[in-house]
């Protein structure tokens, strides 16, 4: 069947011949196809012998069946013979064909690539350990303390820690820019959520008060035409709110969920704390050995694969534009890129996702994972009670294919966890700092304010 073939990494074309002995059983197939759609006179529909249907259809479309009857035949054949998994829809080009006599296909599809592992049960990827401490908690009870404060007007001039309620202007070169404009805008001083300088400029001002502030944005604000500025904010305090926080005590604890005393809600804390932290831990070092193992893996990534991937990353970039209501071009504007860096950018970073998605595909191969059919149907289950009130995702939840989503995440689930088995036994393990010794600052938002 197979006259030729030309196999590459990442695809595969086939040249595919059929002779007569090939056509007559598609012929008969496509005759019983096609009597189910035609009225012949003595003939119950369907029931009519070949020969006779063959005189009531037309042969065009008789040809058109036979061929597409052995092509669908074909393909499947072919791919096995050759021992590669098509991961598109295989292309058909028609080279020639004599209805009834001979035929000739040109079949191509991107295929699954060849993959050499890296050595999966001896990599050496280090597992940092969380260190919880005293002072994570408090850092907890002090923002519960944050959440739980009271303000009250005063009238005075405003200090560090008070609750400010300002309008302001960003100028530069005497004209507003972008993102540079509020009004009744509440903010905390100290809270470090505005360049430098602005927040200690507003110290020492009561409510009612009208006033400038000069400024010079920082040389690396994300903004390029703003980095490293002079601009001028106008400011008008229209009022001065005192913080009052309460004590972190047994009557805070109280107030917190019922929890009898300080020392039950701090312990209570610590759980929490540690709980997620050896979480994040988990994850990171699963990150770690994923890159690892694709760093020191040999593979292609098929460019369909790479195509669809670059899609849905530009997509979910669009979403995450309109959420924060930017478009392309802010984005562009803003990290000093042309579409073109953009789209080199994206396109990289979808096929290191296709390459890691193939490796852990060989992987699991390698590892023998199955998912347990149970186990998905529990999983389906919980996933219709959390859904119970939206009709539409409890629909989608009988769609095959987001089935068969779910049961190949949590194949790769398995996958990954088998791979931190096999090798967090002989890891390097090394404690971490703390999580309050770890804040990075906050990064800085659009205008005056950090982003």
């Amino acid at each position: 069947m197979i006259s030729s073939s030309n196999k590459k990494n990442t695809s595969i074309e086939f040249t595919v011949a059929f002779d007569q002995d090939d056509f007559e059983p598609a012929r008969l197939q496509a005759l019983e196809r096609l009597a189910r759609n035609v009225k012949i006179p003595g003939f119950r529909s369907g029931k009519a012998p070949a020969n006779v249907v063959e005189q009531h259809v037309d042969p065009n479309e008789l040809a058109n069946m036979m061929l597409d009857i052995l092509v669908r035949r074909a393909i499947p054949k072919v791919f096995a013979d050759e021992k590669v998994n098509p991961i598109s829809i295989p292309h058909v080009e028609v080279i020639k064909y004599v209805p009834g006599d001979s035929a000739e296909v040109k079949i191509s599809a991107d295929i699954m690539p060849a993959v050499k592992l890296a050595d999966y049960k001896n990599l050496k990827s280090t597992f940092t350990e969380p260190v919880i401490s005293d002072a994570d908690v408090d850092d907890v009870l002090s923002r519960i303390a944050d959440n739980l404060a009271e303000s009250k007007v005063v009238r005075r001039a405003a200090k560090l820690t008070d609750e400010v309620i300002i309008d302001f202007k960003g100028m530069k070169d005497g004209v507003a820019f972008d993102g540079g404009t509020a009004k009744d805008f509440k903010l905390v001083l100290g809270s470090g959520q505005f360049i430098p300088g602005f927040e200690d400029a507003l110290v020492g001002h009561e409510s009612g008060d009208k006033f400038n502030i000069d400024l010079t944005f920082p040389k690396d604000y994300h903004v390029k035409d703003l980095a490293g500025q002079p601009v001028v904010f106008e400011i008008l305090m229209k009022q001065v709110n005192e913080v009052v926080k309460p004590a972190i005590d047994d009557e805070l604890a109280k107030k917190t969920g019922g929890f009898a005393t300080l020392k039950e809600l701090r312990e209570d804390i610590f759980k929490n704390i540690e709980a997620q932290s050896n979480r994040e831990a988990e994850n990171r070092y699963k990150d770690d050995l994923l890159n690892e193992l694709v760093d020191g893996s040999n593979t292609e990534a098929p460019s369909a694969l790479v195509d669809e991937q670059t899609a849905h990353i530009k997509e979910d970039m669009a979403r995450n534009f309109q959420t924060r209501g930017m478009t392309l071009e802010d984005y562009l504007k803003q990290h000093d890129q042309t579409e073109a860096d953009y789209t080199s950018e994206v396109r990289q970073a979808a096929e290191r996702r296709v390459i890691s998605s193939i490796i852990v595909q060989k992987l699991s191969e390698e590892l023998e994972i199955e998912v347990d059919e149970e186990a998905v149907e529990k999983q389906l289950a919980e996933m219709r009670h959390v859904y119970k009130r939206d009709e539409n995702a409890i629909k989608q939840l009988d769609n095959p294919e987001v089935i068969n989503g779910i049961r190949n995440q949590m194949r790769i689930n398995m996958t990954m966890d088998k791979l931190v088995e096999l090798n967090k036994p002989h890891a390097k393990k090394v404690k971490a700092t703390g999580k309050t010794a770890d804040k990075k600052p906050a990064s800085k938002k659009a205008s005056a304010k950090k982003k």
